[in-house]
C-alpha cells in the first residue's frame, strides 16, 4: 500500500469509530511510524510501505480507534512552543491550559520576569517549564502529589535543559511547601466524580487523580484558595484554571477569603475558564 492509500484507509477507520479529526490523526500516526513530519508525507504519497511499517501503523491505528489519546501513542505533546513527553503518568495538557500560560505572559510579563512562582499540581510540568523557558530570571517551584507525575515532569525538565531552573517537590497542594511567592498558578482537578459518564474515552485514559476532585468538582480549588494567603507576598497573584459553571461560587469564595482584584477570563470558546485574584 502507498502512503496515500494508507492515509485514506486509516481515515475511514477513524470515521467509523467516531474519532475527531480522523485525517489529522491518521497523518500524525503515519508520520510517527515513518519518522517524517506531516508535511513531508505529502511529498511521498506514492511511496510503498513495507510490512514492518504497516504492522506498526496497524497497531497504533487500532489503539487510537479504541480511544487511546493520540498524545499517548506519539509519546509527546506540543505546548507553548516546546515538545513535552506525554504518557499515562499525567494528564494530557489541554489547549485551555496553554491559554492560561499565554494570558499570564501577556498580562504579567514584567511582574513574572524576576519573581518566585509555584505551579501547584504540575503534572507533566508543562506550566512550570513553559514559564521557566520564558523567564530565565524567575525562581520556579513545581509541586504534585503524584510521584509518577513528578518523575515525568523531571524528565521533561531534563529534555528541555531546565532541570537547574526548577525545584520539584511532592506536596498535597501547598501543605508541604515552604516560602512565599509572587505567583501561585494551578490547573487542579476540577471534574465532579458524578460527571464521569460525561467524559470522552480519551479523557478517561488520564489518571483519575488528575481529573476528579470530589462530588462538587471544586473541592481542591477551594482548598488551595484557603491555603494560598500565607504563601503569597503582599499583592501576590493567584491564577486558576477552573471547570465550567464554577466561576460564580469560586468568585464568592475568593471574596470571602479577602482576596482583591478578583477577575475572570474566558477561554477561546467564550466559556469562563480562568480566575485571577491578589492577596494582601
Amino acid at each position: 500500500m502507498t502512503v496515500l492509500e494508507v492515509l485514506q484507509s486509516s481515515t475511514d477507520y477513524f470515521k467509523k469509530r467516531k474519532i475527531d479529526n480522523p485525517r489529522l490523526n491518521a497523518e500524525h500516526l503515519l508520520a510517527h511510524v515513518l519518522g517524517r513530519t506531516r508535511m513531508e508525507l505529502y511529498l511521498e504519497f506514492e511511496r510503498n510501505l513495507v510490512e514492518t511499517e504497516l504492522a506498526m501503523l496497524r497497531e497504533l491505528v487500532r489503539r487510537r480507534g479504541r480511544g487511546e489519546p493520540l498524545q499517548h501513542l506519539l509519546g509527546t505533546v506540543e505546548f507553548c512552543g516546546n515538545t513535552f513527553l506525554c504518557d499515562r503518568r499525567a494528564m494530557v495538557p489541554r489547549p485551555e491550559t496553554e491559554e492560561l500560560v499565554g494570558l499570564l505572559i501577556a498580562d504579567c510579563e514584567l511582574r513574572i520576569a524576576d519573581s518566585k512562582v509555584v505551579d501547584v499540581g504540575t503534572g507533566a510540568g508543562v506550566i512550570a517549564l513553559s514559564l521557566a523557558a520564558k523567564f530565565p530570571q524567575s525562581e520556579i517551584v513545581a509541586v504534585d502529589l503524584s510521584d509518577e507525575a513528578l518523575a515525568l515532569a523531571r524528565k521533561n525538565a531534563e529534555r528541555l535543559g531546565l532541570s537547574a531552573r526548577i525545584q520539584f517537590e511532592k506536596s498535597n497542594l501547598l501543605a508541604e511547601v515552604d516560602g512565599v511567592f509572587d505567583l501561585i498558578i494551578a490547573n487542579l482537578p476540577y471534574i465532579s466524580t458524578q460527571d464521569r459518564h460525561l467524559l470522552s474515552r480519551e479523557v478517561l485514559h488520564d489518571p483519575e487523580i488528575a481529573l476528579f476532585a470530589g462530588a462538587k468538582g471544586d473541592e481542591l480549588i477551594c482548598a488551595l484558595i484557603e491555603q494560598a494567603p500565607p504563601h503569597l507576598r503582599p499583592g501576590g497573584l493567584l491564577a486558576l484554571e477552573i471547570g465550567l459553571g464554577q466561576s460564580k461560587a469560586l468568585f464568592s469564595t475568593l471574596a470571602e477569603k479577602n482576596y482583591r482584584d478578583i477577575c475572570s477570563r474566558n477561554d477561546y470558546s467564550g466559556r469562563t475558564r480562568f480566575l485571577f485574584a491578589r492577596y494582601g
